[in-house]
């Protein structure tokens, strides 16, 4: 941020709030142009509920932007917490007995002789693994033994110590729903264009490259990667990245250090939270999509610099995602744009699950807004999604990109991206793109928002809580007490259904939820018997409560 920026607020043109909802000289209902979004000073920021989805600034939007966040039922809280405080006695009169020797503790634990050092395990910290994981592990880390594409093969596994170890039965769950992946647009596929190239390109160049980009391991494949990512994006450059999570915690320190601040949503993945960690920055967090907490922490940075020497920030780096994958929701990029431009500050926008799963082209969050791609700083993204492979990108101006060659660890020190991952992306985004000469790509899109709709609305017209924005593919499903989980899990795998169940910590403790991922290669069929399901385990949890 530069000087005369903070001078400006601090010389007095400070936004006041006309009242009595009376119009005021200056634009968007203020005195001075320095505030773009706010509220009634009365009114307490609350999610977005079904009756109260507020758009700061409606002409920023070229559609109706429309997210359900139902609140938790007062009623439904209380036994969720009732719930957790059963588990919590009995965890500990549980730990009581593995004190004394009369019950077994399975879990690693300091030996007497070592009671005297700097202890190697938190007994406190692994309270809930050892006592509410443990109880229903057997819902996550399920073996595959096909591709997760619309439906898969489970490999069968039963527990004999309440899921502490694992023993394979030797038979397999065929024909399995997968509504857990996320395989957008269903090119998780081993036949096909894709699989034929990544197969075409293993022969040609291997699996391995054995070398890092700056030394011996770049090739004329991720070259051509490169040059097709930044034209898909419609960036002057790009730069490609064999893993998806260190894209963000490896980049975003060569983005920010000492001195500068970085905004972040209080949402964000954590392999964002972790790169604004490493940086070094000073970090605020802002609440989730809300333009008036992220504009008041922006307004602050800029009157008040850093912290004790009062200076101007060297760089303000507001960090988002384009779907929040535990949410659904999809972020207020107009509004975000907004406030990076009237503040002058910097956008790292995460797409990672909305390229290819947004917009009419598959561009992500900006094509779905109808934005241009060069009021985004840095775009990242990742391709584990939408385009069936590994690894993620990063794009922007032709100097950003040349600079994190030179100064980003994921590029200097991590092994190449493998050849045929490489072309199974290339392949995937041609026929996006439209460039393979088939409607294949187009084809898909569409498929994925009719699926989307379509879940999306049966599933409230069967009168479940569903999060999220009406066009993401991520669909939360709220189940909030923590019995609910394991049962649930449980109950759809039994009728040839795969899904993730999500508690706490991963949730706010009163909002453990199932979530779905909706793909294009799921028929209408598929989503039909999935809602079927849910009914008989509705009617099976509502048999069991009374």
């Amino acid at each position: 941020m530069t000087e005369s920026s903070a001078n400006k607020l601090i010389n007095g043109d400070v936004c006041h709030r006309t009242a009595n909802g009376k119009k005021s000289s200056g634009r968007n209902g203020f005195v001075k142009n320095h505030c773009l979004f706010q509220q009634p000073q009365q009114k307490k920021y609350r999610r977005p509920s079904e009756k109260n989805n507020y758009v700061h600034n409606a002409s920023l939007y070229n559609k109706p932007f429309v997210e359900q966040f139902e609140e938790t039922p007062l009623f439904v809280a209380v036994l969720t917490y009732v719930g957790y405080g059963i588990l919590t006695i009995f965890g500990y009169l549980r730990d009581f007995l593995r004190n004394w020797g009369i019950e077994k503790c399975h879990l690693a634990r300091e030996r007497d002789e070592q009671k005297d050092f700097v202890p190697l395990y938190q007994d406190f910290e692994n309270f809930y693994t050892r006592n509410l994981y443990m109880r229903i592990r057997d819902n996550w880390n399920r073996p595959i033994c096909s591709v997760p594409g619309a439906k898969m093969d489970l490999v069968e596994r039963t527990s004999k110590d309440y899921n502490w170890t694992f023993e394979h039965t030797g038979k397999v769950v065929k024909d399995v729903i997968n509504m857990g992946s996320y395989n957008y647009l269903g090119f998780a596929e081993n036949t096909g264009r894709c699989a034929d190239s990544a197969t075409g390109s293993t022969h040609k160049y291997g699996v391995g490259v054995g070398s890092t980009r700056s030394e011996m391991g770049n090739l004329d494949i991720h070259e051509e990667l490169e040059q097709l990512v930044a034209r898909f994006l419609g960036v002057e450059s790009s730069m490609a990245f064999g893993m998806g999570f260190a894209t963000n915690s490896m980049n975003i320190p060569a983005l920010a250090g000492k001195g500068c601040l970085i905004l972040s949503d209080e949402l964000n993945h954590a392999s964002l939270v972790l790169g604004a960690r490493l940086s070094g920055a000073t970090i605020r967090v802002f609440k989730h999509n809300n333009m008036v907490s992220l504009e008041k922490l922006l307004r602050d940075a800029i009157v008040h610099g850093q912290p004790r020497t009062h200076r101007p920030w060297k760089k303000i780096l507001i960090l988002v995602e384009g779907i929040y994958s535990m949410e659904g929701s999809i972020v207020r990029l107009p509004e975000v744009i907004a406030l990076k431009k009237h503040y002058k500050a910097y956008l790292y926008l995460d797409e990672a699950h909305s390229i290819g799963a947004l917009g009419p082209r598959g561009g992500g969050v900006v094509d779905y807004f109808g934005l241009d791609p060069k009021d985004v700083d840095i775009m990242m993204g990742t391709f584990t999604k939408s385009f069936g492979a590994a690894g993620g990108y990063i794009g922007g101006k032709r100097e950003l990109i040349d600079y994190l060659r030179s100064h980003s660890h994921s590029s200097i020190y991590a092994t190449a991206m493998s050849p045929p991952v490489s072309q199974q992306i290339i392949t995937s985004m041609k026929i996006i793109m439209g460039e393979d000469d088939t409607t294949l790509g187009a084809e898909r899109l569409k498929q994925l928002s009719e699926n989307t709709v379509y879940f999306r609305r049966k599933l409230r017209e069967m009168g479940f809580i569903i999060y999220g924005n009406d066009d993401s593919p991520v669909v939360p499903m709220m189940l909030y007490m923590p019995a609910k989980i394991g049962a649930f899990g449980r109950e759809m795998v039994k009728r040839n259904i795969g899904t993730v169940v999500v508690g706490f910590p991963a949730t706010p403790i009163i909002e453990s939820r199932a979530r779905f991922c909706v793909s294009a290669a799921h028929t209408r069929d598929m989503l039909d018997t999935v809602r079927f399901v849910f009914r008989i385990i509705y009617i099976l949890f509502n048999s069991l409560l009374s």
